[in-house]
């Protein structure tokens, strides 16, 4: 799981000038919309868009922010870019920390907002919103946002298999539940899809009004149980694979075997203390942060 990235020790004095041009990325797979506040340009925030997945396309904006800039101050200013974690992953951070731009990624869930009215969700609202964040953050404000600290590709590729587990480990549950909701909607109980001796008993079964299983009911079942065994074939692929039991230890309390690679979401934190020793063993401090 991210954690939150270092800040300085001391807050800073609020400052009026601006030693910097800052700008936010609002990503969606067709446009990426990007807010900026440049030095000596006013109050008013400059908005641009370029299509999705275009990096090129990105930094000639922002060679062209510089170049404005310049021609205003006679200064070359660097970038302090910031970004919301989502579905878009921490590619674009990495690009922009290797082209030298100070680059950074949100917890969306920690900028305050108000409570006291309904607040518009557009995209406009929220690049302004994320400058302005930016800008108390870099001013030194304690509390105004929580920033993310981007995992290497190594540490994203290692997370890769816990977090396959835990989707085939739903999808078993699932498909288990479909198996006994569609035998349950004709009366029949206890029956159990892991069981070695599965499709042997769906011969046996009887229906609540004493009939055997309908033909097509059967069938309907034995695919449901095709793609169940297909599932657990995988599940056992994953745990069988040397970086996910490199990533597994013993507990302790419960006896059974846990993944300790972090599978939650990027730049998602838990929320709130937790007094389950479990948590706690795992690595979740009492303060809720991992």
């Amino acid at each position: 799981m991210q954690t939150v990235a270092d800040r300085a020790a001391a807050p800073n004095a609020i400052r009026t000038y601006l030693g910097a041009i800052f700008v936010s990325l609002e990503l969606s797979r067709s446009t990426w919309l990007i807010t900026s506040l440049s030095p000596d340009g006013g109050e008013k925030m400059s908005k641009h868009a370029v299509r999705g997945g275009d990096v090129a396309g990105l930094l000639e904006r922002f060679a062209q922010l510089r170049k404005k800039a310049r021609a205003r101050t006679g200064k070359i200013f660097p970038f302090v870019v910031i970004q919301e974690a989502g579905l878009d992953g921490f590619w674009i951070d990495r690009v922009l920390r290797q082209e030298g731009i100070e680059s950074h990624v949100v917890d969306p869930a920690s900028i305050t907002t108000s409570r006291r009215r309904r607040r518009a969700k557009t995209d406009r609202i929220d690049g302004e919103a994320l400058v302005r964040a930016l800008l108390a953050y870099k001013r030194g404000e304690p509390r105004v946002c929580a920033m993310v600290k981007a995992p290497t590709p190594e540490e994203e590729n290692r997370r890769r298999l816990c977090r396959e587990r835990k989707v085939l480990i739903g999808e078993r549950v699932r498909h288990v539940n479909r198996v006994k909701g569609l035998l349950f909607s004709q009366g029949i109980f206890g029956y159990e899809p892991l069981r070695p001796d599965q499709r042997e008993q769906l011969d046996t079964l009887q229906t609540g009004d004493g009939r055997l299983l309908p033909d097509y009911l059967k069938a309907q079942v034995r695919r449901e149980l095709d793609r169940l065994e297909l599932l657990l074939e995988q599940i056992k692929a994953v745990e069988e694979h040397q970086g996910y039991r490199a990533g597994v230890r013993r507990h302790p309390l419960v006896g059974r075997a846990i993944p300790t690679l972090r599978q939650s979401t990027p730049g998602r934190f838990l929320r709130g203390p937790s007094s389950d020793p479990l948590a706690k063993w795992i690595g979740r401090s009492r303060t809720g942060r991992v």
